[in-house]
């Protein structure tokens, strides 16, 4: 994949991904164009977007495949560097057949780089819709930075709108708590949209919960509510001095973050770190205890 060009290879959809007719199988015996292997080889992969499993859902198909075991083969590379295999797609399965204490489990193995199992993992699971929208908007963002794809490349084989991609990986700017609520079914994709540029989001967010408002609403109290800020008087800001100034710009060069300092009149103050990403957050925060 590496060899084709960025739009191209993206556009080409899950079986392209797969490979269908270029990949080949690396484990024998076959089984139905696959492998059986112990299922004590196979292990998740941590980039998997999806991060939540249906608890009714995952005890249905641990019966089913109890009963007639696992009729569609999971997808696996070999592990980089490592022994045994790293699931592609299917994870669902395989949890569900560790569930039901099947020792083996049929596979289809791909050779497999990094980004090309990223896709693959986000378009199966966005196809079968099993992301919630933080997963969904985690896994876009992946494939947008990590492996510097355009949201045009990501519209396509995901056969959304390049304005829906940038709306979903927006969701990633809300508080961790919003996230939260989102993921359990809280709160919609359609509330977080709707109170990401609020003052206090957390507030409102409890606000929709609590009177059970929907999106229509929720837009209606979110424009309520920053009218009200706007109508407040404030008293007049303090200019800050040339020093204050020259920190905020040092520690947002050494820092890759936007940094601002607010100064009271009695000398104590607010260092504020400003961060897009769950990934810059946790960048930080290792940087901080290295220190």
């Amino acid at each position: 994949m590496s060899d084709t060009p960025k739009g191209q290879r993206l556009g080409r959809g899950l079986s392209a991904l797969l490979g269908e007719t270029e990949s080949p199988v690396l484990s024998a015996p076959n089984v139905d164009g696959g492998a059986v292997v112990p299922i004590e080889t196979i292990s998740r992969n941590s980039e998997q977007p999806r991060r939540h499993f249906d608890e009714a859902e995952m005890e249905g198909l641990t019966r089913s495949i109890a009963e007639k075991g696992v009729l569609q083969p999971i997808i696996v590379r070999p592990i980089p560097g490592g022994d045994g295999y790293q699931i592609v797609a299917g994870e669902r399965r395989w949890r569900a057949a560790q569930r039901a204490r099947l020792h083996e489990i049929p596979v289809i193995v791909r050779d497999l780089s990094d980004r090309e199992v990223m896709e693959i993992a986000l378009v199966e699971n966005m196809q079968r819709t099993d992301l919630d929208p933080i997963e969904e908007a985690r896994g876009l963002l992946v494939l947008s930075e990590q492996f510097n794809n355009t949201q045009e490349d990501i519209a396509r084989v995901i056969g959304k709108s390049r304005a829906a991609i940038a709306n979903a990986i927006r969701l990633l700017n809300l508080p961790a708590s919003i996230q939260e609520q989102i993921s359990e079914g809280l709160l919609s994709a359609g509330h977080g949209r709707a109170i990401i540029t609020a003052t206090d989001p957390e507030d409102l967010a409890a606000q929709i919960i609590k009177k059970g408002l929907n999106v229509r609403q929720t837009e209606s109290l979110a424009k309520q509510t920053a009218l009200e800020t706007k109508g407040r008087k404030t008293k007049p800001s303090k200019e800050k001095s040339p020093d204050t100034l020259s920190l905020e710009g040092d520690l947002t060069r050494c820092l890759g973050l936007a940094v601002t300092i607010k100064t009271r009149a009695n000398g104590a103050g607010q260092l504020q770190v400003n961060y897009r990403t769950l990934e810059q957050l946790d960048d930080l925060c290792r940087r901080l205890t290295q220190e």
